[in-house]
């Protein structure tokens, strides 16, 4: 179906005339008349008002002229699945599960992927093949594309074992060997460290992918390791339950 024909139909299944919807969205009634001859097309602004209005997305009040897919977990996407933002409105690069009131529910890809997997498994698809569809799909997607250049999963592979070799080379007293390396977003561990001066720093984008895990710390207590990476450099601190009271031991440019 047509834009013209879509706002026409969803407009008499509310059973609103032309001037009441109108009204909701802020136009004038000519302007309505124009959208459901196909004389114009609503703004993107519109488009929002009369996505929420309608309870659709904006992709589908445009006649779905892309096939969508959440940008975190590879989902194909439905207005019934399309996740929103606190204020209601339709974010159309995520599904529900995947982003929900303004918050990623997933930071670590690796956990993203079992259970993805639990999910996919069957008679004609293994858990050995979804796993390996999804490591290889994951890196590709918008939400995980920091490492989108390093050529496919063997690649990528290769470089998370550099990387680890390169933070057992560290040999920072305490920490224990690292043996695996996660996908984690930056915005779930970019810490907050004080300097010797008093001013507070964070080393990493909220925005961006990073390698990285959370290891105890061989001799007891209460403090973690934290190690993050990309291609720029090494970072490794300690903290307290919830990332409290952290404390920067290492941040090497590679």
């Amino acid at each position: 179906m047509d834009t013209k024909d879509i706002i026409l139909a969803l407009r008499t299944k509310k059973g609103m005339s032309q001037d009441e919807l109108a009204e909701k969205v802020f136009v004038t009634r000519q302007a309505v008349s124009r959208w459901e001859t196909g004389e114009t097309t609503p703004n993107i602004e519109t488009l929002k008002l009369l996505s929420k209005l309608f309870d659709v997305s904006i992709n589908t009040l445009l006649g779905s002229p892309r096939q969508l897919i959440c940008q975190c977990c590879g989902m194909p996407l439905e207005d019934s699945n399309t996740s929103r933002e606190a204020d209601g409105f339709f974010n159309e690069e995520y599904c529900k599960w995947c982003y929900a009131d303004g918050e990623y529910m997933y930071h670590d890809m690796d956990e993203l992927i079992e259970v993805c997997v639990k999910n996919m498994v069957s008679e004609h698809f293994s858990a050995e093949q979804a796993r390996a569809y999804m490591k290889d799909l994951l890196p590709k997607l918008d939400y995980w594309r920091r490492y989108q250049y390093l050529a496919g999963a063997e690649k990528f592979e290769e470089f998370k074992q550099q990387l680890i070799r390169e933070f057992n080379e560290l040999h920072i007293e305490g920490m224990p060997r690292v043996e695996t390396l996660n996908a984690l977003v930056g915005g779930y561990i970019n810490l907050e460290y004080r300097l010797p001066n008093g001013q507070t720093v964070k080393f990493l984008d909220d925005n961006a992918t990073y390698l990285g895990n959370q290891l105890e710390c061989e001799f007891g207590g209460e403090r973690c390791f934290g190690i993050a990476a990309n291609m720029e450099f090494l970072l490794v601190c300690t903290y307290e339950k919830g990332g409290a009271n952290p404390e920067l031991v290492v941040y090497k440019k590679r």
